[in-house]
């Protein structure tokens, strides 16, 4: 992914601000995650005796536990209807996604202000969508609006959501790469049917092919061959001009490790100025160079559900093509960013590791640090700087498939800091404009080793660890656990040592 996200994508120029974000409703923050989580609305020790007189006061007998609760809080606290409430809803759509332009529309009437979006296809029979939205809007008018969103035709169920954030001592996350099955969360950001400025919104053509290509992805299983899109002459010729831009950049810009895998993905013929390389024979590259794999996505995902799958070692691409009105810029990530940006590095041993270690740190960790592990990501992945010699080079994927962003952060227009976890993370960033701050790492070692470093002060009271036989993730929470992983270290450095010994006899 597709990181993010977030969390990914700008290319050669500022985005300019989407429909939604006009009209008071941004799809995304600043974060890739929402820094404040969702504000408990209930004690679920609540006597029934206090729930039926807040069903009384409210004059609502169809509220939920939760929405008489947020009644009672209105009638018995001195500001409780003008108090900002922190909500979430879950909303389930009878027609396509295009009705979620009036929902938005209505939260806005309503004052409410939406901090998060995410939309999946529902699994129910009958309904097209489901839309998660966390809005912040006072609480009486937070009563009105579900009121008011029951009685629309374009919905079959809303529900008020209870807090959704990590739970600490029985975290859920995928154990195995087919448990990603389960969290193909879309996050809108940009998307060519709702917004105006968006280079595709006029182009109904594109918009129906992007639709056709999003609808691949979320049919795509564990286990699936990736599906080949048959790319059209426009979008071959979209993929070309980047393509050999790119080309001319890499020998001046690019750190040696990103120039040695794109040399070897052209000496494979995989990377061709005329065509656009599909997933699959990515992924075979992938997997026999570094162990990774790729996986089809429908777009901008949420920033838990895209790092959790770098912990497989599985990173969730796009595969649609950023308009041809629009070549070296896209609002949101497409497949020549996720081709041209991240899978020279994904190749690399080392980074591959340290893409790695980002996903399984992220497994099970709290919202905020969700957030932190997201920016440490923008800043390194997608916009990471490294040094070799006297000279600094990019390896950020949304600097290397951007001309733009790639030569402003390698002039004196912007300021270079050292990478240290502890500061980067705490970094603020917006994707709408170029970055004045990059940090600059070391090396790829030196980067790992101190993300270790900080990952090792993070709240999880538990360690994880990817076993590459069994292709799942072990927590290591049990005395038997840790046994059987020191028996196996043992044997490596068994192995070791006897190899060390019998370099050292051929040389004697």
């Amino acid at each position: 992914m597709a990181v993010a996200a977030a969390q990914k994508n700008r290319e050669m120029f500022a985005i300019k601000k989407s429909y939604s974000i006009e009209n008071g409703y941004p799809a995304r923050r600043r974060s890739l995650v929402d820094d404040a989580r969702f504000e408990t609305l209930v004690v679920k020790q609540t006597k029934q005796s206090v729930l039926e007189e807040a069903r009384q006061r409210a004059n609502d007998y169809g509220l939920t536990e939760e929405e008489v609760v947020l009644a009672k809080t209105i009638a018995e606290t001195p500001d409780g209807e003008t108090a900002i409430q922190k909500a979430t809803l879950m909303l389930r759509l009878r027609d396509g996604i295009g009705s979620l332009a009036r929902i938005l529309k209505t939260i806005e009437n309503f004052k409410g202000i939406v901090t998060h979006l995410e939309s999946r296809p529902s699994r129910k029979e009958g309904s097209q969508f489901d839309v998660l939205v966390k809005v912040d809007m006072t609480r009486q008018c937070l009563l009105q609006l579900i009121r008011n969103l029951r009685q629309s035709a374009a919905l079959e169920e809303v529900n008020l959501l209870t807090d959704n954030s990590v739970s600490i001592k029985d975290p859920w996350f995928p154990r195995h790469a087919s448990d990603l099955d389960n969290c193909n969360h879309l996050m809108t950001k940009y998307e060519p049917d709702l917004d105006m400025n968006h280079p595709g919104f006029a182009d109904k053509e594109y918009r129906a092919r992007r639709k056709i290509i999003a609808e691949i992805a979320f049919a795509y299983k564990y286990g699936d061959p990736i599906p080949s899109i048959p790319y059209t002459e426009t979008e071959n010729e979209t993929w070309s001009r980047v393509f050999n831009t790119v080309v001319d950049l890499v020998p001046k810009h690019a750190c040696i490790e990103y120039q040695r895998a794109f040399k070897k993905l052209r000496d494979e013929k995989i990377f061709e100025p005329h065509r656009i390389p599909q997933l699959q024979e990515v992924s075979d590259f992938l997997n026999k160079n570094t162990g990774f794999s790729l996986r089809p996505a429908a777009g901008l995902l949420t920033a838990r559900d895209f790092l959790s799958s770098l912990a497989f070692r599985i990173f969730q691409s796009t595969q649609y093509v950023r308009h041809i009105n629009s070549p070296y810029h896209t609002p949101e990530p497409d497949c020549i960013h996720e081709l041209l940006g991240h899978m020279p590095l994904l190749a690399d041993s080392s980074f591959a590791q340290f893409s790695q270690e980002i996903g399984l740190a992220s497994l099970g960790a709290s919202d905020e640090e969700i957030e932190k592990l997201s920016t440490i990501y923008w800043f390194t992945v997608e916009f990471g700087l490294c040094k070799e010699g006297k000279e600094v080079k990019a390896y950020g994927a949304g600097l290397l498939s951007a001309y733009g962003e790639l030569l402003h952060s390698l002039s004196d227009k912007c300021e270079h800091r050292p990478f240290d976890p502890c500061t980067t993370a705490l970094q603020p960033y917006q994707d709408q404009e170029f970055q004045p701050i990059y940090y600059v790492a070391e090396s790829f070692e030196d980067a790992k080793e101190k993300f270790r470093r900080w990952v090792s002060t993070m709240s999880r009271p538990f360690e994880v660890r990817f076993n590459p036989h069994t292709q799942r993730v072990e927590v290591l929470d049990t005395v038997e656990g840790l046994e059987g992983l020191v028996s196996q270290v043992n044997t490596e450095i068994l192995h070791l040592t006897n190899a060390i010994k019998k370099i050292q006899a051929t040389r004697m």
